[in-house]
């Protein structure tokens, strides 16, 4: 009866962990004595001792709310026009409804939405965001969080971070959007320029990063470049132009390529060159219909 009651004692006079875990070292089967103040006291060596502070550590862990915060992707490739789906992931999946979660660009100025106290912010701060997207908040109780991007523009791409904060727990995940846009179809424009050679010009536009350009020879050699040059619309798109200089002893095809190094799609155009003779000819007939045309119209 009397190790019934100290247990009894015991246990109402240490609560928590550290009573739970004194009333299991002083149960039937461990020493325990008495302190100088009359209370029951575990004793144990060192090598106990250090596996009593590890079951403190463990219990001091499970009470505590800690979470880590992972995207579906980390990377997202979206071509310009389409729609854009981020998510993140609260780990271990718990209900985050009561927390204070949200997406922002760069900076935390550059708010998109905050959820906080079971309502939803859109951020002021950007408007290039106005109606074309909407946060998803349906999961929450799951602890994943969406943001989705329609119609994305070039000025879209960059970094999304998501947020979770519980109290004085704060995480965050961060999503990189890369976008994209494959250009319009390539157009070959010669321009004769004596009997000794001709220019070839390649243009391109619409496209989104900067492609990779390259005039090639039939055997898929390189052939170098006379100019290079770009021009960017209202809409971030690229508009591309590439010339090379070629003499009239160069004949076979040549081709113009551009290449995007995000979807790694590629477009491509080329001419056959006729030969000397061939470009000797059309020089010739060109230089005969603009001598026509100067004549027609110094006569009127």
């Amino acid at each position: 009866m009397r190790n019934r009651e100290s247990s009894s004692i015991l246990r109402s006079e240490l609560p928590g962990p550290a009573g739970f875990l004194q009333y299991l070292l002083c149960a039937p089967g461990g020493r325990c004595c008495f302190g100088n103040a009359g209370v029951m006291e575990p004793a144990f060596s060192s090598l106990s001792g250090y596996f009593v502070a590890i079951l403190l550590l463990q219990i001091t862990v499970l009470t505590s709310e800690q979470f880590t915060v992972s995207s579906s992707r980390n990377h997202h490739v979206v071509m310009v026009g389409s729609q854009a789906e981020l998510s993140c992931q609260l780990s271990p999946p718990q209900n985050a409804q009561l927390m204070q979660v949200g997406w922002f660009r760069d900076r935390h100025s550059q708010m998109i939405y905050l959820y906080e106290d079971g309502e939803e912010h859109s951020g002021e701060g950007i408007q290039n965001y106005m109606n074309r997207t909407v946060f998803l908040k349906d999961a929450l109780e799951e602890g994943k969080i969406t943001l989705q991007i329609y119609n994305v523009t070039v000025f879209d791409g960059g970094q999304y971070h998501c947020f979770f904060k519980d109290g004085h727990t704060y995480e965050e995940g961060i999503v990189d959007l890369r976008v994209a846009a494959v250009g319009l179809d390539v157009q070959i424009n010669v321009q004769v320029l004596n009997t000794e050679g001709f220019v070839v010009e390649c243009t391109s536009g619409g496209w989104f990063p900067q492609a990779q350009m390259a005039w090639k020879d039939s055997s898929g050699n390189v052939i170098p470049h006379s100019s290079k040059s770009y021009s960017q619309d209202g809409a971030g798109l690229l508009h591309l132009k590439m010339t090379i200089l070629l003499k009239n002893n160069t004949h076979g095809p040549v081709t113009c390529c551009f290449y995007n190094p995000v979807t790694g799609q590629e477009k491509r155009a080329g001419i056959v060159i006729p030969g000397i003779h061939g470009f000797s000819d059309l020089f010739l007939k060109f230089s005969r219909i603009f001598y026509l045309d100067y004549k027609k119209k110094k006569n009127t």
